[in-house]
């Protein structure tokens, strides 16, 4: 009989080291490789872990990278490219559970986790709407535009529309600056403003605008860029 492949006994420690000491002692490459063996049953995943640090830069910009371009690196399949993409999308969806469990957001760092796992990374600028109750319990969220963000590419009909077929009573903006930055432009102040001024005499509470960078965020409210609301936030 031929003996196994050594990359599988290799794998078998990674394995057992992170049911040991879970991911916090993993250099970048390990834990892709990894998580690799999980879509890549029959093949030495390290050299693909590298391949794909060299050209990423980072396990985080990894995650963060599209399916088609994860697919740019040779090795790197569509099951694989998907598998690594729905990592994040499983952190999204994660931090949103964590989030609607909550019984109140009672301030900014409520949710920044989420925040961080919908939108830190992301290519081009991304516009969400959380919607809450009266409470400030978390009813959904909604993308509502990917690009350049100002009031042209904003509808306040279309977020008013979808506040009241939520029953939502509050809202709160988020959006990433790409650039890592997350210091609000004069149209990040402009277009938060003229959504609260809309949504005020419908007796719709703007909380908060909480804009993302590259580990880092900014509150538009706590802030004081926009006037402090009836709204415990």
């Amino acid at each position: 009989m031929s003996e196994k492949p050594s990359f599988l006994g290799h794998r078998d420690r990674l394995r057992s080291r992170f049911l040991t000491s879970g991911l916090d002692s993993f250099m970048d490459h390990e834990a892709l490789e990894l998580l690799l063996t999980y879509c890549i049953p029959r093949k030495d995943t390290k050299p693909l872990a590298w391949a794909l640090i060299k050209r990423f830069g980072s396990f985080a910009a990894v995650l963060d990278a599209t399916p088609e371009e994860l697919q740019q690196v040779a090795g790197i399949g569509e099951q694989s490219a998907v598998f690594l993409n729905l990592i994040r999308s499983a952190m999204r969806k994660y931090f949103l559970e964590q989030v609607k469990e909550r019984k109140e957001i009672k301030n900014p760092e409520s949710v920044v986790d989420f925040c961080r796992a919908s939108l830190q990374g992301q290519a081009n600028e991304v516009f969400e709407v959380i919607y809450l109750t009266t409470r400030n319990t978390v009813i959904g969220v909604e993308r509502i535009a990917i690009g350049t963000i100002d009031r042209a590419s904003i509808s306040p009909r279309k977020i008013i529309e979808n506040a009241f077929f939520r029953r939502a009573a509050a809202l709160i903006f988020v959006h990433n600056h790409p650039s890592g930055e997350p210091v609000p432009s004069p149209e990040d102040i402009s277009l938060t403003e003229n959504l609260s001024r809309i949504a005020s005499p419908l007796g719709i509470i703007v909380l908060d605008h909480i804009i993302v960078g590259r580990g880092k965020f900014f509150s538009i409210k706590a802030n004081s860029f926009i006037k402090p609301s009836k709204g415990n936030f």
